[in-house]
């Protein structure tokens, strides 16, 4: 049986060398990104830890951020869960977490991006766009290894 994880909304609690860490060197979507950049992008997002008590301290296991004017729209980036600790449930408890948190409530369009996930994500009401024909998008998906700070 898995431990609980316990989903927490304090930015204080996330450990951000390990959020920098899984980002620029095992996510498919940032390698590369330098740890100023992950730091602002954490300050302005609503961020979401995962986290287990092992020996008597909490340890972050988890994390995913959640863009958005919380009004009418979210956009849900950076989801992962540390690769020792998958297959355990632990993605769908910080879905639940952020399926349920009360400035996300009532929203017109939340949005994600994945390359692989898409039946994690299809249990929380996620599906293709109705009209994709409708979504535009300008992207770059190697700009963190292309400049300088990348090597940080």
């Amino acid at each position: 049986m898995s431990a609980v994880l316990r989903v927490s909304n304090d930015r204080d609690a996330l450990d951000v060398e390990l959020i920098h860490d899984f980002l620029t060197r095992q996510s498919s979507w940032a390698r590369g990104i330098a740890r100023a950049t992950v730091e602002t992008s954490l300050r302005h997002s609503l961020c979401f830890g995962g986290y287990l008590d092992e020996a008597g301290a909490a340890r972050q296991v988890a994390f995913a951020r959640v863009i958005s004017d919380y009004a009418t729209f979210a956009n849900l980036v950076d989801v992962f869960v540390l690769p020792a600790y998958r297959g355990r449930g632990y993605s769908k408890a910080l879905l639940r977490a952020i399926d349920a948190h009360p400035q996300l409530q009532g929203l017109r369009r939340f949005t994600l991006a994945t390359a692989d996930a898409h039946g994690l994500y299809a249990q929380f009401g996620f599906t293709a766009p109705l009209k994709p024909q409708t979504l535009m998008e300008r992207y770059v998906p190697d700009l963190y290894r292309r400049t300088p700070a990348a090597a940080e």
